[in-house]
Parts: C-alpha cells; structure tokens; sequence
C-alpha cells in the first residue's frame, strides 16, 4: 500500500521549457541540420559554379587553360559552344566549354 501511494504521489517529470525545450525537439534539429548543410555544402558550391561559368564566358585568345583531362593549352579560337586550344607547335584541339577547368588570363601570365 506505501509503495502504491507513493508511486501516485510522485511528480511527473516536467518538460524543458525555452530553449532548452526547443533544441530537444528532434523538428527543430532537422531543421538546423537542413540549414548547416546550406550555409556548409550547397552555397559554396552554386558559388564555385558560376564563377567558373564566368571565367568561361570571359575566355579570350591567348589565355592559358588547363582541361579537365589535364591537358595545357593557349586559347586560339573560341566558339559558341567549344574552345580551339594550341597543345603545341601547329597542334590544335577542339573542346566543349565544359571541359575548361582553370582559366589563367594572359595580362596575369605576363606580370
């Protein structure tokens, strides 16, 4: 009978309340991992994409590019859509825009 009454008598526990109360609740952590991963992963990212997309928009004759296969070149023509590189003495190679993957202008190249 004592331990039935004091099992009845017993408060229940409370729930944190403020902010405590609010980081416990697992919406809201979802929510804070969903904007860290913003802020850390998917902005530097978009930021990283369009700024190689303006350095390949801005390709001039004579700037220095390096391919994503890792072939070094100077620009010689550019298209609408590709990018004639000098590889070498009387060699040339045609590649998409796409396969740029570092521009160095000519102006830095010569300082």
């Amino acid at each position: 009978m004592i331990s039935l009454f004091n099992t009845l008598a017993q408060v229940p526990p409370q729930k944190p309340e403020g902010i405590a109360g609010l980081l416990a609740r697992p919406e809201f952590m979802i929510v804070i991992m969903i904007v860290m991963f913003y802020f850390l992963l998917i902005r530097p990212q978009q930021r990283q994409r369009k700024e190689q997309a303006a350095r390949i928009a801005a390709l001039k004759n004579g700037d220095k590019v390096i391919t994503t296969a890792g072939l070094h070149g100077l620009v010689h023509n550019v298209k609408e859509a590709t990018v004639m590189i000098k590889v070498a003495e009387g060699t040339m190679l045609e590649f998409d825009k796409a396969a740029i993957a570092t521009v160095t202008k000519k102006e830095a190249k010569e300082a």
